[in-house]
């Protein structure tokens, strides 16, 4: 082989690699904006379709049901489409999601709301599998940069939703398609990404997604205490995207600002997100992550217990947007760090995304029904509190230095 077709071969591996770090982002870009737009937006929706606030928290838990369903299937299906494909397929249903969900009419506002959490849910699989394949040397990086990118857009989406319906008069239908674009982004990258792999790559790819006759990972103990510290996590999380601008209104604070405070909590996730897993990654147990974490989570819910001033609220705030952020990078980097290769990754990242997600989509609709009960969010407090506790004594035993599959 002469210099010339060396060098020709070096800038297109060169090529392929910037265009995985670039497909990798974007494709993080679109796990969480569908999402957590809604949340500042959920008391104008109701009020527009007649909701009442349980019904109305299915936007923000269906997506979650559809990734318990999805999650399971996701690999196998990347086993048979590759890898690449199959997020081209996820970013195309979100797509479709995001389109059908920005039509005023119920059906199809729910039936975007389930595209969206099936399209998420086939990338959210993914993507800790692809960054243990693709980036094997670099899996700490690669995982900060793809959590921080998640925080990242999830945070401008929360800022920007009422601003866009409101301020610019714009509605909460255009407010929540906006989000198709990073969507079209990703989509178009990872077509190029698929061409560039090639059809002979593709054949002789390692199929790490395809389980071994009589798999125990569900089985693990392991996996299933990552997969309830994933799942607890992410319902404290998405009960605050879809409840804390209510929760602040009703103690007196406007709108804008109250969707400005979802926004602060979740640009904390930014620099939290890109460190947590690159120290976790250096850390035989993460045990001492845990409970750090989640002592801030209960001393920043006990705060808003008492209807604080606003200089305490941002306090409260501050503590709860950097547990929830340590604790979601945390609980992406178990994939990754609880599993030997990238196959035990994939198959713990479905197993714990279908679980995680199950259980967190239970959160918002019943912290809902609780409101709606008691017209007071005392009780709804105390129950996140308890919840903490119980992310601490999973998070504890999920932090041990073992692999999923040999305990």
């Amino acid at each position: 082989m002469n210099e010339q077709n060396i060098q020709t071969l070096q800038n297109d591996n060169r090529l392929y690699q910037t265009l995985l770090v670039i497909g990798v982002v974007l494709v993080a870009f679109n796990l969480r904006p569908a999402i957590t737009s809604v949340g500042p937006l959920i008391g104008t929706i109701r009020d527009d379709v007649g909701f009442s606030n349980w019904s109305v928290a299915l936007l923000t838990s269906l997506p979650l049901i559809a990734f318990a369903i999805m999650s399971p299937m996701a690999p196998k299906l990347a086993n048979k489409l590759s890898n690449e494909m199959t997020l081209v397929l996820g970013l195309l249903i979100l797509i479709i999601g995001i389109s059908l969900r920005s039509i005023s009419v119920v059906f199809l506002l729910f039936l975007g709301t389930l595209c969206i959490g099936l399209g998420i849910a086939i990338c959210n699989v993914l993507l800790p599998g692809v960054i243990k394949e693709k980036f094997p040397t670099k899996v700490a990086i690669m995982t900060s940069i793809y959590t921080t990118s998640m925080s990242l857009l999830a945070t401008t989406a929360s800022g920007v939703s009422i601003p866009l319906s409101d301020g610019l008069n714009l509605g909460w239908q255009v407010a929540l398609f906006v989000w198709i674009t990073p969507a079209v982004a990703g989509l178009i990258i990872w077509l190029f990404v698929y061409k560039k792999s090639g059809k002979d790559k593709l054949e002789k790819q390692v199929r790490f997604f395809e389980s071994k006759q009589g798999s125990s990972i569900w089985k693990s103990k392991l996996a299933w205490k990552v997969a309830l510290f994933m799942g607890f996590q992410s319902l404290i999380f998405y009960v605050t995207i879809s409840w804390l601008p209510e929760l602040l209104m009703d103690q007196g604070m406007r709108k804008a600002t109250a969707g400005y405070m979802l926004s602060y909590f979740q640009l904390l996730g930014i620099p939290i997100s890109f460190i947590i897993p690159m120290i976790a990654v250096q850390m035989k147990s993460q045990r001492g992550l845990v409970l750090a974490n989640n002592i801030l989570y209960i001393i920043g819910i006990a705060i808003l217990l008492f209807k604080p001033s606003f200089a305490l609220i941002i306090f409260a705030i501050s503590l709860i947007g950097i547990a929830s952020s340590a604790n979601f990078a945390l609980s992406l980097s178990l994939l990754s760090i609880r599993a030997k290769n990238a196959k035990d990754a994939a198959e713990l990242s479905g197993m714990a995304q279908s679980i995680g997600y199950l259980l967190a989509a239970i959160g918002p609709i019943f912290i809902g029904f609780i409101y709606d009960i008691t017209h007071a969010w005392t009780v709804p407090l105390i129950l996140l509190i308890g919840i903490t506790f119980m992310i601490i004594y999973v998070g504890m035993q999920a932090g041990q230095n073992k692999y999923v599959l040999e305990n």
